[in-house]
């Protein structure tokens, strides 16, 4: 593979931008998290459910999380599955945990029982941290011969007599928590018992496992993406040079993260907590980001948002609300979109209501997740991914490895320090998905203009081929959401005797006078005949990943 290595983006780097990061500035991420909880101890560091913890808070739980997790005896190494929402607990365990010399698996907490078992059979857990409103999950679960220890959390554990109050409302006023039963420690115990034992600071290195991230399993099994402290500790550091320019209206006063994203999801991990860490910022947590309403009641109470990371499906669903329109972020600085293609009526309409573009970007669970982000200093959405970051490299391949030149669609694949260890356990796995020249195989279709732009066309098992031309799901969705009346929607391929595959497209309506005649003759006015969807199929939602993502191998499945 002779691969071009001119790098055409670097060109277009904003001023003060470098090129590469340069060595690392900590010998761990652990290192990072200590002096930043040291250094912003007088801070406000979380904002949960209405109660704050400083900074100094957040440093005296975590490690006594971690001192209770060292009288369990584990090996450095161990793997400590954590199973929440945005609460604080989830930031408590997953720092005690880091600190404690342990590898934090993160949980998807809408995991079924079955893919619970799987991802704790897998990763060999020794500890599951889990909130009881997730416990009766658990309980389904066949007994799993490596957990040692299980420790629950009730949604107000941290919280005082608020968080009684908070309790009493999630268990006997909403029914929220499903009754269980099994062997545990309370989170609270876990942390009175490591408040009593001395913190032994344990040799962590960068080239230590930090987290076993799961892929989503969008497109088929989830793996353990295999996440050293160097990969997490680089993609902050490129992501924080990336966004430098967009914060020095604050120079001085300190950010505020809206976490609005799963940070058991690896893109709110590095670009909400960690990063937001990193900068001594104010982390304001979602647990439920779906209660659409709940959720714009909370963001009129904070108008002094800085940095919104989202997907594609949640600017949607808040633009579309009427409510939404009272909503003032004056100091909304980066709106980030991720996980997900961004679609262009959608960015257009949030640009209107809050003044602000999204900056698109794009990443993976093997990438810690960042590799190409618009500058924060667009103007306006630009429908493409931005440029890699500093010390990344990005070449479009053909199937046999050989890059392909400006234009032309291909696999993207990815070089950089941000990018994975490997997958848990899968060597064969891992060989795979890496090209010769040790470019990560991203299975994502795109391709870079002459000025170094990266544009994603689609995932390469969601391309559709009807009669012999490739159809990118991506391209026919983002025409069919102009069209009034359509809400969202999805595109799969489906066999077809004369054509191998056609069009069909799942629907859920704003209007419900729309018709599937309408749909078709807007298709023909606006689409090439091979791109048009054959059927469509009227739906009331969507599946979706916890981040927001849409599920299409779920639609195959209906």
């Amino acid at each position: 593979m002779a691969l071009d290595t001119s790098k055409p983006w670097l060109k277009n780097y904003p001023q003060g931008v470098p090129h590469e990061i340069g060595p690392l500035s900590h010998t761990s991420l652990t290192e990072l998290i200590d002096e930043c909880l040291a250094r912003f101890g007088k801070r406000k560091a979380v904002e949960a459910m209405g109660g704050f913890f400083s900074y100094r808070e957040l440093d005296k739980l975590s490690q006594d999380f971690a001192s209770y997790l060292q009288t369990l005896n584990l090996e450095k190494g161990t793997r400590v599955a954590l199973m929440y929402p945005n609460v604080i607990e989830y930031l408590v365990a997953m720092i005690g945990t880091l600190r404690a010399g342990y590898v934090v698996v993160n949980i998807n907490p809408l995991y079924t029982a079955r893919e619970l078992e799987a991802q704790l059979l897998d990763s060999g857990a020794a500890v599951l941290v889990v909130m009881e409103n997730f416990a009766h999950i658990y309980q389904e679960v066949n007994p799993i011969k490596t957990i040692v220890q299980v420790i629950v959390s009730s949604p107000g554990e941290l919280m005082g007599l608020k968080g009684r109050l908070i309790n009493w409302v999630a268990r006997d006023i909403k029914k929220l928590i499903p009754s269980w039963e099994f062997a545990h420690i309370t989170f609270k115990d876990a942390l009175e018992i490591g408040s009593q034992h001395h913190f032994q600071k344990p040799n962590i290195g960068l080239d230590d496992i930090a987290f076993l991230q799961y892929t989503g399993g969008t497109t088929g099994t989830s793996k353990g993406a295999v996440l050293l402290h160097r990969n997490i500790l680089s993609n902050v550091a490129q992501i924080e040079y990336w966004l430098n320019p967009g914060l020095k209206q604050k120079p001085e006063q300190q950010l505020v993260f809206l976490c609005a994203l799963p940070m058991t999801h690896i893109f709110a991990l590095t670009a909400c907590a960690l990063l937001g860490i990193a900068k001594g910022s104010l982390l304001i947590l979602v647990p439920n980001p779906r209660d659409i309403t709940g959720f714009i009641k909370m963001l009129m109470k904070h108008p002094n948002i800085n940095i919104f990371p989202g997907v594609n499906t949640l600017f949607h669903a808040l633009i579309h609300r009427p409510e939404f329109k009272k909503v003032k972020l004056p100091n909304l600085l980066i709106t980030i979109g991720g996980g997900m293609a961004v679609h262009k009526k959608t960015a257009d309409h949030w640009q209107a209501l809050t003044g602000v573009p999204i900056a698109q970007g794009y990443g993976l669970s093997e990438t810690s997740p960042v590799v190409c982000v618009n500058t924060p200093l667009e103007k306006h959405f630009t429908g493409h991914i931005g440029m890699p970051l500093p010390s990344t490299d990005v070449v479009i391949l053909d199937d046999d490895e050989v890059e392909l030149p400006h234009g032309t669609p291909g696999e993207i694949c990815i070089q950089g320090p941000q990018v994975m260890a490997g997958y848990w356990n899968k060597p064969e796995e891992t060989t795979h998905c890496m090209t010769a020249d040790g470019f990560f195989k991203s299975g994502d279709i795109g391709f870079i203009t002459d000025e170094g732009y990266v544009e994603i066309v689609d995932r390469k098992k969601d391309m559709i081929v009807v009669a012999g031309f490739k159809v990118f799901p991506n391209d026919v969705e983002d025409h069919l959401v102009q069209m009034d009346g359509i809400r969202e929607c999805a595109v799969i391929g489906v066999p077809h005797r004369k054509l191998g595959e056609i069009v069909k497209a799942y629907v859920v309506r704003d209007n419900h006078h729309l018709t599937e005649a309408d749909i078709l003759q807007y298709c023909k006015d606006h689409m090439t005949s091979y791109k048009r969807p054959r059927k469509v199929v009227f739906i009331n939602e969507l599946p979706k990943s916890n981040v927001g993502k849409i599920l299409r191998r779920e639609l195959r499945n209906l």
